[in-house]
Order: C-alpha cells, then sequence, then structure tokens
C-alpha cells in the first residue's frame, strides 16, 4: 500500500508524519504545489511549529515520509490518497461570509480524476460541508475511466499546540463511507492504517454524511462552550463575581466538565468560526433559520468579547491610546503553535491601531512577516514594532496587553518590566495567566478577563 496526501500544511504535514512514523512499512508522500513550503518540509525549520513534530519527521523522512511537488507521480502511485487542502470561508458569490470555498477541493477532485491510473480510495481529510463527498464522487465519475473511486471521510480532530499527542492517542478516529461492498472495503483499509497504533474500540466508522457533520459539530460545541464562559466573563466583571471561580464550580459538575470553560479575549484558529459559519449556512440554506440564529450567536458572542477588551483598555488608559505604546505579548491564537489564522490578536492590534496607538509585537514563534500580513501592513509603518525581546517591547509601554497564553509570559520578571514602564503601569491579561495580586503588589493596575473581585489568578 501507498498513501498521497495532497496539501502539506497544519493538517496534511503533522497526519502523515505520524502514519509515516507508525507504519514505516507504508511509503506516505506529501505533494504541494508550493516549493517554498515543500522546501521547509524537507529542511530543518518546518514551516509548521508543533511540540515534537520535529522528532517525528526526522525519524520518519527519507525512510517512508517524503515531501514533493510532483503531484501528479503522487496521485497515479497511491492507493490512497487524502485531500487536505484549504477550505476558507467564500468571500464572494453565493454563501459570501459563510460557506465554506471548494475549489481547491474540487481542483484535487479535477486532477485526481485527469491523472489517476488504476482504482483509489479518496479521502476527505478537510473540513467540508455535508454532502461535500457526493460531489467528488460525480467528479470522479465524469472522468470516463473504468476505474472504482471510492470517497470516505475521515475528519481530523487535533488542536493545534498539541497535535502530535491528539495524533499519538486520540481520543477516536472516525471514519465514513459510502454503504455498500465497496465502500465497506475502502473504509477497511483506511482502518487497517490507523488500527497500528489506535485500539480498534476508538475507531469510529459511520455513513459519509455523518461523519462530515459530526467534525462540524464537535467544532461548534467547544466553539459554543468558550463564547458561554466568556459571556458570563461579562456579567462577572459587573457584578465582581470571578469568572475562573466560576467556572472551577460548574466545571465539577460531571455533566457539564472542566474542559472548554477558560475565559479569555476570544477564540481564534482555522476552525472555529470557519466551521460554525459553515453550519450557519447549511442551516439556512436546509431552510432552518432557528438553528442557524442559534449557532450564529456563537460567533456574534465571541466578536463582542474581543470589542469589549478593547473598549475596556481605552477606558482604563483615560479613554485615549492615542500615541501611547501598547506592549502586545502574544500573536499566535493560542501557545505552542505559530498559527495565527483568526487570532484574537489580530482583531485587538488593528483596533488598536485604529485608535492611534503605537503597538510593540512580541511572539516567541510567529515570524515578523506574518504579523505584518495579518495586520495588513509593512514595516515603514512607524506605529507597529515587531520586537525579539519581550523587555524591549514592554521597555516605556503604557500597557501590557497579553493575547496568547505563553508559558514563559508566566515567569518574566514582572518588578523589572514596571520598573521599565511609564506610570501608571497597566497590565491585561486576555488569557487570565498571571497572578494579578502579586502585580498588584508590584505597582501594577492590572485586570483579566471576567476578573471582578480581589483574588486575581493564577
Amino acid at each position: 500500500m501507498k498513501i498521497c496526501c495532497i496539501g502539506a500544511g497544519y493538517v496534511g504535514g503533522p497526519t502523515m508524519a505520524m502514519i509515516a512514523k507508525k507504519c514505516p512499512e507504508i511509503p506516505v508522500t506529501v505533494v504541494d504545489i508550493n516549493q517554498a513550503r515543500i522546501d521547509a518540509w524537507n529542511s530543518d525549520t518546518l514551516p509548521v511549529y508543533e511540540p515534537g513534530l520535529d522528532e517525528v519527521v526526522k525519524e520518519a523522512r527519507g525512510r517512508n515520509l517524503f515531501f514533493t511537488t510532483e503531484v501528479d507521480k503522487g496521485i497515479q502511485e497511491a492507493d490512497i490518497i487524502f485531500v487536505s487542502v484549504n477550505t476558507p470561508t467564500k468571500t464572494y458569490g453565493t454563501g459570501a461570509g459563510k460557506a465554506a470555498d471548494l475549489k481547491f477541493v474540487e481542483l484535487c477532485a479535477r486532477r485526481i480524476a485527469e491523472v489517476a491510473n488504476g482504482d483509489k480510495i479518496i479521502v476527505e481529510k478537510s473540513t467540508l460541508p455535508v454532502r461535500t463527498a457526493e460531489s467528488i464522487r460525480r467528479i470522479l465519475a465524469g472522468s470516463g475511466k473504468p476505474y472504482n473511486f471510492q470517497v470516505i471521510s475521515n475528519p481530523e480532530f487535533l488542536a493545534e499546540g498539541t497535535a502530535m499527542e491528539d495524533l499519538t492517542e486520540p481520543d477516536r478516529v472516525l471514519i465514513g463511507g459510502e454503504e455498500s461492498e465497496a465502500g465497506d472495503k475502502a473504509v477497511a483499509a483506511l482502518v487497517d492504517v490507523y488500527a497500528h497504533w489506535v485500539p480498534r474500540e476508538r475507531i469510529l466508522t459511520t455513513n459519509v454524511w455523518s461523519s462530515e457533520l459530526s467534525k462540524l459539530t464537535a467544532n461548534a460545541f467547544l466553539a459554543q462552550r468558550v463564547s458561554s464562559i466568556n459571556a458570563i466573563s461579562a456579567l462577572c466583571e459587573a457584578t465582581e463575581a470571578n469568572v475562573s471561580e466560576v467556572a472551577r464550580a460548574i466545571g465539577t459538575d460531571s455533566r457539564i466538565g472542566p474542559k472548554f470553560l477558560k475565559s479569555s479575549v476570544g477564540f481564534g484558529g482555522s476552525c472555529f468560526q470557519k466551521d460554525i459559519l459553515n453550519l450557519v449556512y447549511l442551516c439556512e440554506h436546509f431552510g432552518l433559520p432557528e438553528v442557524a440564529a442559534y449557532w450564529e450567536q456563537v460567533i456574534a458572542m465571541n466578536d463582542y468579547q474581543k470589542r469589549r477588551f478593547v473598549d475596556r483598555i481605552v477606558k482604563t488608559l483615560f479613554n485615549t491610546v492615542s500615541g501611547k505604546k501598547i506592549a502586545i505579548l502574544g500573536f499566535a491564537f493560542k501557545k505552542d503553535t505559530n498559527d495565527t489564522r483568526e487570532s484574537p490578536a489580530i482583531y485587538v492590534c488593528r483596533d488598536l491601531l485604529e485608535e492611534q496607538a503605537n503597538v510593540a509585537v512580541y511572539d516567541p514563534k510567529v515570524t515578523p512577516e506574518t504579523i505584518y500580513r495579518d495586520l495588513q501592513t509593512d514595516a515603514s509603518d512607524e506605529r507597529v514594532s515587531i520586537m525579539t525581546d519581550p523587555y524591549e517591547a514592554m521597555k516605556d509601554a503604557h500597557a501590557v496587553v497579553i493575547l496568547t497564553e505563553w508559558d514563559a509570559f508566566k515567569d518574566y520578571d514582572w518588578q523589572k518590566v514596571y520598573d521599565n514602564m511609564l506610570k501608571p503601569a497597566f497590565v491585561f491579561d486576555g488569557r487570565n495567566i498571571l497572578d494579578l495580586n502579586k502585580l498588584r503588589e508590584i505597582g501594577f493596575e492590572a485586570t483579566g478577563i471576567g476578573q471582578g473581585g480581589k483574588r486575581g489568578t493564577m
């Protein structure tokens, strides 16, 4: 058996690296038309930062893991082809702003149809709307070739920052296939790959449509929890309750559980917003406006949380940040990743710049090129400074704003930071990772999310 993955991004690269490591007898080839990205995967500086990924790639690369731009060759030689390309939210035409843009998926399907030289199992790895598999099947059938093409759904449930742990010991592997003899064989072939290291009881099989919808639903439920606790954080600040204490209290209820109840400036990443908007569009398409409105409110609450955070900064800094230096700690959407897609930091920084602030940005893993791109500016913009030293970022600043929960931020010499800031010195902890009481003892005016009480948080 040979495996090919079209798309060398945050999902395709790590997933194929893990399969190659766990299945050394299976050649795994990752193909992408982006030469620079492929070159990075073949170098010592991978394009994706994930704890543990370097070791996995170095173990398998050159043995049975290969990265190349030879897309047609990869397709022709593979028995199983994973499609792991980007499916962004449409910015044009019908469904703009909500529906998934499937142009890259369709291009993959048409390429497979054009160059395939035998039977193929096509695996949807990208997050796709329900019934996308049917579209792929029709494109493949339209090739007129006498081959058996089976399209199955195998959505990823990785959390960036813990992707390698999630791949090593997944909660579940979901595989959906056509309910036919040929479909059953295709599903069984993929089950056998994962069964090299995943217990069989964690490999769930469904029909294709259930698998596609399960991915969207899982992300919607997780995002809903974040928006729910963030909604309560606003009430905590108004009533002098402490959102961390509230989350701990309700999280001990076995029916609720503690996960995804950590209040913050808002969720980001490539999946949550995109998948919920996709779900909203599907509900509207199938004539379920009340269901669509319900899920759309999850996004509305997330946007509100980011705006509310910026408003609080401006109000606290005497109703103006014009000309003031604001130190931004963290630009990635979460710790242990260099991914900035839909990061709250982007929107907070843009709003601060709109208020005429000067921002000094520090993140240990995000490149200056990425930050400038996300802020739609460049190095000539004097309002934006990209710093390599966090203490320099905070020197002479009016306020420090924490937007990513990097563990290192907790261990800074905050007395040194205070001594080198303008007074009064403000800290706005958008991730609730610092001990606010200790900061206040130093002299900071420190606030967190939902920290209406006096206790602060660790």
